[in-house]
């Protein structure tokens, strides 16, 4: 390779910050890492999106255990990629769910997912050693399931294809507050590389519906305040058109992947560069927009001989 992907250079350390988005609602985030949610009910707990390993999991349960000693008892897997499940373990939790769709895409490339991203982003997965495998659900639904936690109720739905097929969302209606996953960041680039450029504008839309009071995001700081959240919500509209806008005009006219390459890079850099993550996800998001483009609707699998060879070509 001529140079090695951004993320594989990328090993400082972040800054943790646990935000309260509402009574008892919290966001775990970390300089644009995966964030992961926590909404403590009246009996137990139940945590959004797992972290990349265990090592990576017990500092959530860490800052869960400083505001309650309510035992974790549900574990919410927005999507199925790697460093969003594999830390699952460590919080003991007897229920583990996901959509339907998002448990088919582990049988399908979970494994593949974890080997490409472990090569990509070392940093995120120290303490890999203690994973135990990869991640399955308990429970698995195909629109809406809903949890009690005691008294407090918690929505989970899938709203529509974006940051991949079986994407959901936690709603908790006593609060207002929604828990995203990757379909809405914040200061952070989206990535896209399993993406579904065409129906994520959709999926925004549905989720802006709700007119919700926060928002903890997929990555980024937490959302709170009706401003705030919209600002959120047309900025990751902005990042995913911004980067499929060029790419079909590349491929309506039987362009390269590499034209593709500088044509995203034309729009979005003036924009997005500054955003965490964003060199990392570009390369992946061009790739991917190019395929959809193209006509393809099924992401491609990535794996670790795919990634190199995606990257010596966006080199040449």
């Amino acid at each position: 390779m001529a140079k090695a992907f951004a993320s594989q250079g990328d090993m400082a350390d972040k800054k943790i910050s646990f935000t309260e988005v509402g009574r008892d609602l919290w966001a775990f985030t970390a300089e644009g890492d995966p964030n992961t949610g926590v909404i403590i009910g009246d009996d137990s707990v139940m945590i959004v999106d797992a972290q990349a390993t265990p090592r990576l999991a017990n500092m959530v349960v860490e800052k869960v255990r400083s505001v309650t000693d309510k035992p974790i008892k549900h574990v919410v897997l927005t999507h199925y990629h790697a460093v969003r499940v594999l830390g699952a373990s460590a919080y003991a939790a007897s229920e583990i769910i996901m959509s339907d769709k998002a448990r088919a895409m582990v049988v399908e490339r979970g494994q593949e997912d974890w080997d490409s991203e472990f090569e990509r982003f070392p940093r995120l997965f120290q303490g890999h050693e203690s994973i135990p495998g990869l991640t399955w659900p308990t429970q698995t639904f195909a629109g809406r399931m809903t949890v009690h936690l005691g008294k407090r109720r918690v929505d989970l739905m899938h709203l529509g294809r974006a940051h991949t097929a079986g994407d959901i969302v936690a709603y908790v209606p006593d609060e207002n507050v929604m828990f995203t996953g990757d379909i809405v960041e914040y200061h952070s680039a989206c990535y896209c590389g399993d993406g579904h450029f065409a129906d994520w504008g959709g999926t925004l839309d549905a989720i802006k519906a709700f007119d919700v009071d926060a928002i903890a995001p997929g990555r980024g700081d937490a959302l709170v305040g009706k401003a705030l959240v919209g600002e959120a919500i047309e900025n990751t509209r902005d990042f995913v058109d911004s980067t499929f806008r060029p790419a079909k005009r590349i491929a309506a006219r039987g362009g390269s992947l590499k034209e593709t390459w500088d044509a995203v890079r034309a729009d979005c850099d003036p924009k997005f560069a500054s955003y965490a993550i964003y060199e990392h996800c570009l390369p992946f998001n061009v790739a991917r927009a190019f395929d959809e483009a193209r006509g393809i609707d099924t992401p491609r699998i990535w794996t670790a001989e795919r990634d190199k060879a995606m990257w010596n070509a966006l080199q040449a």
